[in-house]
Order: structure tokens, then sequence, then C-alpha cells
């Protein structure tokens, strides 16, 4: 798998100067003992606070750097990809941020976190810091484990440790409610791709008709393979899972967390999915969907759930600086807001009129495109994507299907409705210029009745929005000359002129406009536009009834 990277020796410092640069000026700071030791702190940061620190391998961003800021943590310690930071790294974090009201150490379950967190804590009491710790194990993927994971919802004690060391409180409060937060967490997640490390060979363990379900942050495999299931069926295995651990009572704040790779449509997808699911009655607040505590690029995603009092709702609803911080909604239902009533040309139709002329030239008109689907799409199929026949015949079927609706004796309206019809029915970019094309002429022949005049303004309209303009090899190159002749020859003309345009796109090698500019001079070369085909072929059926 490619990644974007320099040297893996120096992508997580470089990285994490990216955040840097990027940040507000005087928001965020870094030790000056890079790369070695990689600590991220507050700028502002005057130690008048207790001092929430956290951090952890590399890989999980935004987490944990990008969660330092005003409200959340005072800084992060950062180690290589998935590798614990060195107790060096975290006492001097501690050195560098810790005042006279101490600071609160936020580690995830894992062994190096602990050991290395803990052992620099304990040297920091020695040096006369006062110093806390809270361990989050909040991963129930694993039954009866005594040691579960720290994952995403380790996001939740950054957020309540940090609203209570902005407001001011001692660290004994800070840490019990902290601790406290920890053990009403728990997160599971799923995947359908393992991640792949920069600089490492990479081979996904899974098969392309499975997901790991309850698997970690660092790209460990999952507790169990699971068949790829629709989102709906994938969640409510989740959500069984999750609410058999909590009680029958009160509500949870929820996390949806994307683990790096999943697009954002289906992100909405899963976040939909959960929200309808039988866990959502229990949800009060809701974080995300968002990249909050990723695994590189693991296609994956993980919820996280807190039990909520009124202070655990009041710290997680209080603004924050950091931007990775997705701010928290109330779950609430979808708003629906009645839809204008329709202004469209097919509901002003309220009385028809069988104009036989008209009639028979526009049925004559739909009917000769239809016999001309299989001949526009074996050209277009040599100069495009072969659908314009299809796209013509459906068209001109529609028309024909409301033929009995159509108000014939006022032309004006009859290119209105057209107009409608083409844009809910024909597909593709010529039905919506065509669309535009009746629409425009329907509106000039309201304000003025010459017919020609009309059809030359929706001509201008339709190539103001489509771009395209004679010379680009379009049904433009058969429209124009034979709107032009028949404002000033009659239809005879206006047919003839269409021919000999159509006819003259054979010649151009060089497309302007639509699919046939990615094809080269030699497949062009003695080939006629397909559309413009069309539009000669509609003005030799009016020439030969009027």
């Amino acid at each position: 798998m490619k990644h974007f990277f320099n040297r893996r020796e120096t992508i997580v410092t470089e990285a994490l100067d990216g955040l840097l640069l990027t940040s507000s000026p005087g928001r965020l700071a870094r030790l000056d003992s890079f790369p070695e030791i990689k600590v991220i702190l507050r700028a502002d940061w005057d130690r008048s606070k207790v001092a929430i620190i956290s951090g952890g391998g590399a890989g999980h961003e935004p987490s944990h750097a990008g969660f330092v800021g005003k409200g959340m943590l005072t800084a992060a310690v950062s180690g290589e990809i998935f590798a614990s930071p060195s107790v060096d790294a975290v006492l001097t974090a501690i050195r560098a941020v810790t005042g006279p009201k101490g600071a609160l150490l936020i580690v995830k379950n894992y062994t190096g976190d602990r050991l290395n967190f803990g052992l620099a804590a304990e040297r920091a009491r020695a040096e006369g810091f006062a110093v806390e710790m809270v361990i989050v194990a909040d991963d129930i993927a694993i039954p009866g484990i005594n040691q579960p994971r720290g994952v995403a919802g380790t996001l939740f004690v950054h957020k309540i440790a940090g609203f209570h060391a902005e407001s001011g409180a001692d660290l004994k409060t800070v840490a019990t409610q902290a601790a406290a937060a920890a053990r009403d967490i728990i997160s599971l997640g799923m995947s359908l791709s393992t991640c792949s490390v920069p600089g490492q060979a990479h081979e996904d363990r899974m098969g392309a008709d499975e997901g790991e379900l309850g698997l970690g942050i660092h790209g460990e495999p999952g507790v169990e393979r699971i068949a790829l299931q629709p989102v709906a069926d994938l969640v409510a295995t989740m959500s069984e899972r999750l609410a058999a651990r909590i009680d029958g009572a009160g509500d949870y704040g929820l996390l949806i967390n994307n683990l790096g790779a999943v697009p954002p449509l289906e992100m909405g997808v899963i976040a939909n999915a959960v929200l309808s699911s039988s866990l959502a009655r229990r949800v009060r607040l809701i974080v995300g969907p968002a990249p909050m505590m990723t695994a590189l690029n693991m296609n994956g995603f993980s919820l996280s759930l807190i039990r909520l009092d009124a202070t655990r709702e009041a710290a997680l609803k209080a603004a924050v600086e950091p931007h990775a911080w997705a701010p928290v909604v109330e779950r609430h239902e979808i708003t629906v807001i009645p839809a204008p009533a329709s202004t469209s040309a097919l509901a002003e139709v309220t009385s028809v009129s069988d104009h036989s002329g008209n009639r028979q030239l526009l049925t004559a008109v739909c009917e000769h495109l239809i016999s001309l689907e299989r001949e526009l799409n074996h050209l277009d199929s040599r100069v495009g994507d072969g659908d314009t026949g299809s796209t013509m015949a459906t068209g001109a079927r529609s028309i024909l299907s409301r033929i009995d609706a159509l108000p014939l004796n006022d032309p004006g309206a009859t290119m209105a409705t057209i107009g409608e019809v083409l844009s809910t029915s024909m597909g593709g970019s010529s039905g919506v210029l065509l669309s535009i094309f009746f629409t425009a002429a329907s509106k000039a022949m309201a304000e003025k009745a010459d017919l020609a005049a009309a059809l030359l303004a929706g001509l201008d309209r339709m190539t103001f929005y489509g771009g395209a303009a004679v010379g680009d090899r379009t049904m433009v190159d058969a429209l124009a000359p034979a709107l032009a002749a028949l404002r000033s020859g009659g239809v005879a003309a206006a047919a003839n002129a269409a021919a000999a345009g159509a006819e003259s796109t054979k010649a151009m090698r060089r497309a302007r406009a639509g699919r046939a500019s990615y094809i080269g001079e030699k497949d062009l070369e003695g080939v006629p536009d397909p559309g413009a085909v069309a539009v000669a072929g509609v003005f030799e059926v009016a020439a030969r009834l009027t």
C-alpha cells in the first residue's frame, strides 16, 4: 500500500510540525527536545491549574496532539508509530507543564504506556511533583479479560478531565472525576481491512467478503471474523454487545469514531444505522462521526458509550479550543420541512387541447428519434460512451407517453412542459441541456410570440450553461445553423442547415466538449457527432411535415 512520507524515521516529527504550522499562532508549541522527545503543549500555559497530560504511540491522529488546547489536554507525549513514548519523554512533559496544583496522566491500558507513564509518574513524585494517573480500559471485545485495552473512549476522559481542570478544580477532584468516567465507558470496534504502516510491507489478513469485530487500534487482529453484511446488520451486532454491558437505567453519550479510512459518505450511513438501532434509545449526546482516535488508514469504525450524569453532560458540552474535538449534539429526530408547491409546467396545465398539426409533428419527431436509437448508439460508441441513442429515445418515449396532457395549442406552454419532462426522464447531460433549451425558449415565447426568436433564446441559454459553441463537435453544430436558417428562410432551410452542420462534424478531429473531448483525433475522423445527427433528423421530419 502506498503512503505519502519522506523517511520513516522522520514521519512523526514532520507530522507534528505540520500540526503546529497549521494551528493558530500562539496556541500550540513543542519542546526543543525533538526528535528524541516529542512533546506538544499549550503555548499559553501558565501552570496555574492542574495539567492534563496524555499520549502514546503515533498513528492515532488527531490523537493525541490534536486534543491539546484550552479545555482538554495541556500536553501530549508522542512515541513512534504504535510505540509508547519513553519514560524520559513523559517525565520531560511533566516537568514542562506541572505547577503547584499538580498533573493528571491519562493512559490507555497497554503495557508499554502503563509502565512508561507509571515510572515517569513515580520519578516525578520523587522530584516533588504532585502527579496522579488514570488508566482507561474501555474495550469490551474480549469477555472476561483482566486487562481490557484502552481505545477511543479515552477521549471522553480527556474531555471530562480537561473540563474540571479548566474550571479550577484541585488534582484530587480532577483525578476522581476522570477515574469514575473511565469506569463508565465501553467501546467496540470493527473493520473491513487492517491498517498499513508506512515503510512496512502490508498484507491484509481479511478476505474480500469478511471483516473483523473487536479489533484494537494498533492493527492487532479482531476477536472474530464476520461475514460482510449490510451496515444495519453489522451495527445491530455491535449494539447488542454494547447494550449487554449497560444497565437498565440512565442516558449515555455516544462517540462514533472513524478508525481512519472510512469515507464521510459511509460514516454517515453508519451514524444513521447506529441512531436507528435499539441502542439509540439510551443515547442522549452524540460526538461524531469523526476521525478522532484512528489506527492509521484502517477501514473501520468504533462506538464508545459513557454513562451520563449532570456533571459529565456539562463537561462534554463545554466548548474547547482543539478543533479535533467534534462538538457534542443532543440526539434528536430529523426535521422535515414541506417542499414548496410545484410550479412546474406540468402542474400548471389545467386544460388540454388536441391541436392536430402540432400533435402530428411532435409524434413524428419522437418516433423518428426512437427509430434512430441503434444508429446513434453505434455512432456514440465510437466517440463517446455509446448511449446517445438510448438517451434520446428515452426522452422521446417520455414525451409520447404524456402527449395527451400537453397544451398543444400553446407552443410556449408545450415547450415548458417538454422541458419539465426531459429534466426528469431523459438523464445524462443531453437531457439537462435540452431541458434548459426548451425551458428558456418557453420563457422567451411568453414575452414575445416569435417561435424562431424563442428557440434562439433557448440556444443561447443552453450554450451558456453547457459551454459548447459551433465547432466544438456537439449538437450545437447542427442546432445553431438550423435555428439561424429557420428565422430567415423557414423550416426547409433549417433542415438543410442542420444536415450540413451534422455533416461538418465528420471533419472535426478534435472535440472541445462532452465525452468525445477525451477521444483521439484518429478515432474522431469521419464519424459525425451523434447529437448533431439527432438534431438534423428532427429538422428533416419537421420539413417533411410542414
